[in-house]
């Protein structure tokens, strides 16, 4: 279990630092070869418990790396995977993060009734059985669901709900692969949320502390925040400022491997677009062009 749950910590770190696009084939490969295998054995109770448990951290990692790679419905079925190991074993806390990785790509995918509902679950099902800081990211994914559906009095109860909570992590144990949820992805998290209902000073004023607290090697995380800033920035009117943010998050390029970063991107360009004539913004779409062609040939 030792050796499994140290590879994934390994292949958790290629997905935050370059995407999930970087790791996923031999991440793949692992899961297939090392972990499958061991599932069919017997073992003692105890034993077992732990093996499908570390099994499912590495399987819902293969699912959200195929997220992040555009590949959905190879995501969606390494995700309902995940969440019958976890049921095998009753790891509701793995369970309830299913869910929440369930949401995050139904509201990507702009099923937001979905989003919204398996959000709900996820909280509802965490509660007795996970960390307050596993508690602070479902309520904060549950808020990002109902921003995406325009319900500004459910995202702020929700994002209420995640601060309270994650004034308590430091209260409990958290396993390993809850250790990305720091106060950077909490601020993150919500400058998506003030995004989305188009609140642009608060946006702004959260996606720059995100910047800010977000450590650099973190590439696609930065990029995220970067782009969200970006988009903040042009709902308050500040084009000029938007394109160089934008311009600092494409510059990073590792984060380009992500399909979903990709994606960043192309809305913001779909943005500025009533802007093309302006030199900024040829720059800027000229960075991107440059950019994709170097990752194409790589």
């Amino acid at each position: 279990m030792a050796a499994i749950r140290t590879a994934g910590q390994m292949f958790m770190r290629l997905d935050f630092l370059y995407g999930g696009g970087h790791g996923h084939k031999a991440l793949r490969h692992y899961f297939r070869q090392e972990v499958l295998p061991l599932l069919k054995a017997s073992y003692s109770a105890k034993v077992g418990n732990a093996l499908f448990e570390a099994a499912a951290e590495i399987s819902q990692l293969l699912g959200w790396t195929a997220y992040d790679t555009g590949n959905h419905a190879l995501a969606n079925r390494y995700l309902l995977s995940t969440l019958r190991l976890t049921q095998v074993v009753d790891y509701r806390m793995m369970g309830a993060r299913i869910l929440t990785n369930m949401s995050h790509q139904a509201n990507y995918l702009g099923d937001i009734s979905r989003a919204t509902r398996l959000a709900r679950a996820s909280t509802e099902g965490g509660k007795g059985h996970a960390t307050p800081r596993a508690m602070a990211l479902f309520a904060a994914h549950e808020a990002r669901a109902l921003s995406s559906a325009q319900d500004h009095k459910g995202a702020t109860r929700a994002m209420n709900e995640a601060e309270k909570h994650f004034e308590q992590a430091e209260t409990a144990d958290d396993p390993d692969w809850l250790s990305y949820m720091d106060e950077a992805e909490l601020v993150g998290e919500f400058c998506h949320c003030f995004r989305d209902l188009k609140m642009g000073s608060e946006s702004v004023r959260f996606a720059e502390r995100a910047v800010a607290l977000t450590d650099p090697q973190y590439a696609r995380t930065l990029g995220f925040c970067r782009m969200v800033l970006a988009q903040s920035q042009l709902l308050n009117g500040e084009l000029e400022a938007a394109v160089t943010t934008a311009g600092l998050a494409v510059a990073g390029g590792d984060a380009l491997q992500s399909a979903r970063f990709q994606r960043y991107v192309a809305d913001f360009q779909r943005e500025v677009s009533v802007h093309a004539g302006n030199p900024a913004v040829r720059d800027f779409n000229e960075q991107v062009r440059d950019a994709m062609t170097q990752l194409d040939d790589e």
